[in-house]
């Protein structure tokens, strides 16, 4: 059906005839006529439509009217004499889709609390919230195809099912085709995974990250944006088990780059979503978070604070200030640390570089102190970890043995290693939880509420 979006409305518009089709959020009735209330989801706002009594199959129309509906209107653009619009539309046909049974349908009012509207998740896009939260969501995914693009990088698509644990974390979900009831054993008991479909243990990727280094050691500047998968048993506000990441990995590079290219890439993608989705960020610092909308300003504007790791916990350590986990050199930063840095120390973000060796992946290269890795993360307020890289350990001798240190099957990782056997390259990477980015930049307090459905322990429904 040939109609036009409310976004796409334009001045010259104004006195031309429209067709419009979307959702009735709301409908008033007077005596002689009626204003409904139609958004499309294109934009924030919504159309008002006078509809008079004079339209034909009036009366018996708005019998089936109600919230939730879904129409199409034909009419003329006018200037509105209300001050909550510029213009409106005086219906001369309206045509209705899909009738809404008033008393059944879950979003009739205005506010709901977030949690309820994750148990209705197919209905959720059409409350206000949710609407631009994909708005945003679209944004970015759009900037960082941008980003990338217009530096040379090349987009690859890495697998979803792989055999390799990228973090050696071992929090994986398993793929498989065996009878899960009597699977087939070897006489010690174990599973027989040669029976498999792969012939061994496959799981869903926790990265794209090592495939993405295949490409990056042909083609120089490659990136991936897709989903990743950890079977972690966390219910925390900032954690999900389905959630996408962007990791680019650049040939040539070294942890300075890194850093480089990470803080240019927040910078580029928050300032898109300020340029191109004013209306929707300023229902999100109306009604979400006050003042988010210069929270991310000052992001755009103010250079990255960087830091060793070593000088973060001398940071902590004398800040006073009563953390709910103790502070020592080789611990591992907890949410509440990386926040204390970036709000109260730096007020700004930070990038903290030079991670003990223990605490980290084992594909990052090795620092000359010997115990210390060229890594890095980017910590935002409000968020904390926004960004996780490093320099990628280039030397085969000193990759294999790492390898065997984490308890890792060298095995498993041959094709990895032979990476830096034949034409091996300095290189460096970063991975950047897309769903963090829309946390930063809507000011939403759960991650569940900025993805489409989310994946968490006990829920996978939808």
């Amino acid at each position: 059906m040939k109609h036009t979006k409310i976004k796409q409305i334009q001045p010259t518009d104004m006195g031309r005839e429209l067709t419009l089709c979307g959702w009735i959020r709301t409908i008033r009735e007077q005596k002689s006529f009626s204003f409904i209330e139609l958004n499309d989801g294109s934009t924030f706002s919504s159309m008002q439509i006078i509809v008079e009594n004079t339209v034909p199959g009036y009366e018996e129309q708005m019998k089936q009217l109600s919230t939730g509906a879904s129409i199409a209107v034909t009419g003329t653009l006018v200037e509105s004499p209300g001050q909550k619009q510029k213009w409106e539309l005086k219906a001369k046909t309206l045509q209705i889709f899909g009738t809404c049974l008033a008393e059944d349908y879950p979003l009739q009012k205005k506010r709901h609390s977030f949690e309820f509207l994750r148990s209705i998740a197919h209905l959720r896009p059409r409350t206000n919230t949710q609407g631009a939260v994909a708005r945003v969501r679209n944004a970015l995914a759009f900037a960082t195809h941008l980003f990338f693009q217009e530096r040379g990088f090349l987009y690859v698509h890495t697998p979803i099912i792989t055999a390799a644990d990228t973090e050696g974390g071992g929090a994986q979900f398993a793929v498989t085709t065996l009878d899960m009831h009597k699977p087939p054993r070897h006489s010690d008991g174990k599973v027989d995974y040669t029976q498999d479909f792969f012939n061994k243990p496959a799981f869903l990727t926790v990265s794209g990250q090592l495939n993405g280094e295949t490409f990056a050691c042909a083609l120089s500047d490659i990136y991936t944006f897709g989903p990743t998968f950890r079977a972690e048993n966390s219910n925390t506000a900032r954690h999900l088990a389905e959630f996408w990441m962007i990791e680019p990995e650049m040939a040539f590079a070294d942890i300075v780059d890194n850093m480089d290219c990470a803080e240019a890439y927040l910078k580029f993608t928050l300032s898109y979503v300020l340029n191109h989705c004013a209306e929707d960020m300023a229902f999100f610092d109306a009604f979400v978070e006050k003042g988010v909308i210069e929270r991310i300003r000052h992001v755009i504007e103010t250079p990255f604070v960087r830091l060793t790791y070593t000088e973060a916990i001398d940071i902590l350590k004398k800040s006073g200030h009563p953390f709910q986990f103790p502070v020592e050199w080789g611990c591992d930063l907890q949410s509440e640390h990386e926040r204390y840095l970036a709000e109260q120390h730096c007020k700004k973000p930070v990038i903290l570089t030079n991670y003990p060796a223990k605490i980290k992946a084992f594909y990052m290269r090795a620092n000359d102190d010997g115990k210390t890795v060229a890594a890095m993360d980017v910590l935002v307020p409000k968020i904390g970890e926004i960004i996780g890289g490093s320099q990628r350990e280039e030397r085969p001798d000193q990759l294999e043995q790492k390898i065997i240190d984490f308890g890792l099957k060298p095995e498993d990782y041959w094709w990895y290693t032979q990476l830096r056997k034949y034409g091996t390259v300095p290189h460096a990477g970063f991975g950047a939880g897309f769903e963090r980015m829309v946390l930063f930049a809507t000011g939403m307090e759960n991650i569940r509420d900025v993805i489409p459905f989310p994946r968490f322990p006990g829920h996978a429904e939808f």
